[in-house]
């Protein structure tokens, strides 16, 4: 035996990654979007939108008149999904020719726009309460979410929900509408409710899966419209974007 002779080392390749999932960018800060999406195995990246709404609405009744509630929120859903997807895809730009996304000179989040990600889709939501033909935003303070919800008890309203993707060349949208039926609660509950701060930043003053849950006597329609998000909407929308639910699922982490 020779004990200067090397023996052959064997070298074990690594196994090729699977290619990335594509991923969804949420133009919205609201949490309980963002939940509803990790919940059902779409991990989203986050960037909320920086909007003028009042603006939007402005140039909207100006053109074509006052919109609907359900015109509102689908003004403002697209609006939101635009401004986001303006900082990935500039105007006048070949997406064909364009490299994935990244931090620089796009003005997103460095933890979102860092990320190499394959056929990133954006969606704005918005959601408003209509009761009587009005629209019911985010109260904001405790007098408005004490007037809110003395209106509104022991009535019901349409919760509506405007959904837009975008997409570097393509788009769909779509609004859900769910009706939604309050309980009559007493002065004393609502002063609880309102000085649990719950109300004070959703839209029409209430949620169905906190506090007020148990002031919600009845939903006809899409509960998750409700909460923010139509994830049965958002399914029906994917193939004009070119992509599956399915195709947002993130593999469990091992």
């Amino acid at each position: 035996m020779n004990p200067f002779r090397r023996e052959p080392v064997s070298v074990v390749e690594p196994a090729p990654r699977p290619p990335a999932r594509p991923r969804l960018l949420l133009a919205s800060a609201s949490p309980s979007r963002a939940a509803l999406l990790r919940a059902a195995g779409v991990e989203p990246l986050v960037q909320p939108a920086d909007v003028d709404e009042d603006a939007v609405l402005a140039r909207h009744t100006a053109a074509h008149g006052p919109a609907s509630v359900a015109e509102t929120v689908q003004l403002l859903a697209t609006a939101k999904a635009e401004a986001v997807a303006a900082q990935l895809w500039p105007a006048g730009a070949d997406p064909s020719e364009m490299p994935p996304p990244t931090a620089a000179g796009t003005g997103l989040r460095p933890e979102t726009a860092a990320v190499d990600i394959p056929a990133r889709v954006v969606l704005g939501c918005d959601s408003l309460l209509e009761v009587d033909g009005a629209a019911l935003g985010k109260p904001h303070t405790p007098d408005r979410a004490r007037e809110r919800w003395r209106h509104i008890r022991g009535r019901s309203g349409v919760l509506h929900t405007g959904h837009q993707l975008i997409s570097s060349t393509d788009r769909a949208a779509g609004t859900s509408s769910t009706t939604v039926y309050f309980a009559e609660i007493s002065d004393t509950e609502i002063e609880a409710y309102v000085a649990t701060g719950e109300p004070l930043e959703v839209a029409g003053a209430f949620t169905i899966e906190g506090y007020g849950a148990a002031f919600i006597t009845g939903i006809e329609g899409d509960h998750h419209g409700v909460l923010g998000l139509s994830l049965p909407l958002l399914r029906n929308l994917l193939p004009a974007v070119g992509l599956s639910w399915t195709d947002l699922w993130q593999p469990p982490a091992r």
